[in-house]
């Protein structure tokens, strides 16, 4: 089959990937300059499946507004909170039921776990080399953390999820860099999970689809669907090189690749299916089709710095990725560098940086490893996350015939986006799914 899809990110490189790889004529749109450029450019790195939950459970609205008062406030609201997001605030705060929260996060969970075997196989398959770790480590500050941890604790057990609550001295050998100083309760070490750098990943798997036949054109936007027996997509090149606000320069230097020359006017093509991987834009698209995903962005932030190299502290800087659950901050070690990520800011502007993010994520990195990073060498970034209001993404097809449907993966989408390109694919193709994916498509939202 011709098949077409729409944005490449993570999520859509992987979908691409699993399509070409299953024998289709794949081309792929997407209005940036190159790969990744995003919510998948500067993300936190780190694929755990335990750690994959929806934002909408039980207790959480209590738990937000909470965090909405503080000074390092892991949940904020931007400025200008619109329609489109009050409404989704509302659809969340009903999908915090007991009973709706327990089936979204069993699905999340079935497809977090089923995305990392993908992604260990794929990167088995093809030997990429992506900055990869083992290894994540939950820092617990305080007694409090810990009690407030037990019931997720209880959850990785029933889910079967391989995990050790460690003391202090025992998190000291994991993580040997961790700051001396630096008093805490306990950490949760979660050996299966894993970090590694998402748009290094996005973009040589892209070369190895590339390889296989399938087609990239950037800078190409689309401007609208059509479905049916022979579902029709209309795009038109942009002029100008696209770039990606707060990009962090080790990431800058991704060539564009050569694409099909094509009209000024809108160029308007004939698919057997359109795959539609393009996020936040994708409310836009699938509008006119009767589509209409509550779909909204919660913006992360991010801050990459070179990592110091001082003899006398070998160990300086993390091994691999821990995750601060007081302030919810990811640390990760990329190479020779590390990314500090959290926040999850709610509307606003994304092009306005809030210091105050950028402030806690300072201070994390300076608790658990003061003076390890080139701090005037950093890059900031703000990515916008699509988000659904009950968590799990949407994966399969939608009510325009020939029209399928990958997105709103927020803040998991580098943890979901291997598998859920392989369920997509396996839908397209009629094929049954290897997981369970009650709970996965559009119908759930109607």
């Amino acid at each position: 089959m011709r098949v077409a899809v729409v944005g490449a990110g993570i999520v859509g490189v992987a979908t691409a990937w699993e399509l070409v790889s299953d024998g289709h004529e794949v081309t792929v749109f997407e209005k940036r300059s190159s790969t990744a450029a995003e919510c998948s450019f500067a993300n936190a790195g780190v694929v755990a499946p335990g750690y994959v939950a929806p934002w909408a459970a039980p207790g959480m609205p209590l738990k937000v507004l909470r965090h909405l008062f503080g000074r390092h406030a892991p949940v904020r609201l931007g400025a200008g909170i619109d329609l489109a997001t009050l409404r989704w605030m509302w659809l969340w705060w009903r999908a915090c039921a007991t009973r709706r929260w327990r089936v979204n996060r069993a699905g999340m969970q079935r497809l977090a776990s089923y995305s990392r075997e993908r992604l260990r196989g794929i990167a088995h398959e093809l030997s990429l080399d992506y900055e990869r770790s083992d290894g994540v480590l939950m820092l617990l500050r305080g007694q409090r953390d810990v009690a407030l941890a037990r019931p997720a604790l209880q959850l990785l057990k029933d889910s079967g999820v391989e995990y050790a609550l460690l003391d202090a001295a025992h998190c000291r050998i994991i993580e040997p860099g961790l700051n001396a100083e630096m008093a805490f309760a306990a950490g949760v070490a979660l050996p299966a999970a894993e970090a590694g750098n998402c748009r290094q990943f996005a973009m040589l798997l892209r070369k190895h689809a590339q390889r296989r036949g399938a087609q990239f054109r950037f800078q190409t936007e689309v401007g609208a669907l059509r479905g049916g027996a022979t579902p029709r997509l209309i795009s038109k090149k942009r002029s100008g090189r696209v770039s990606t606000a707060h990009a962090p320069d080790d990431f800058a230097n991704d060539e564009s690749p050569p694409t099909e020359p094509q009209p000024d006017a809108p160029l308007e093509e004939s698919f057997d299916a359109i795959v539609v991987c393009a996020g936040l834009g994708a409310r836009a698209l699938l509008k006119p089709l009767g589509v209409r995903l509550p779909i909204v962005a919660v913006h992360g932030y991010s801050v990459t710095a070179p990592l110091r190299r001082i003899e006398a502290h070998p160990d300086i800087g993390p091994r691999s990725a821990l995750i601060d659950e007081r302030y919810k901050v990811a640390i990760t070690r990329l190479g020779r560098r590390v990314r500090i990520a959290g926040s999850a800011e709610l509307g606003g502007d994304p092009n306005t940086l809030d210091p105050a993010a950028f402030a806690t994520l300072y201070k994390v990195l300076d608790d658990w490893f003061p003076g390890s990073a080139h701090l005037e060498q950093s890059q900031q970034w703000k990515g916008a996350r699509p988000m659904l209001p009950d968590g799990p993404p949407v994966l399969g097809a939608c009510r325009a015939s020939g029209v399928w449907l990958n997105l709103g993966h927020g803040s998991s989408g580098w943890a979901l986006a291997c598998g859920s390109a392989r369920v997509v694919a396996d839908a397209l193709a009629g094929s049954a799914p290897a997981i369970d994916v009650e709970g996965l498509g559009v119908e759930r939202l109607r």
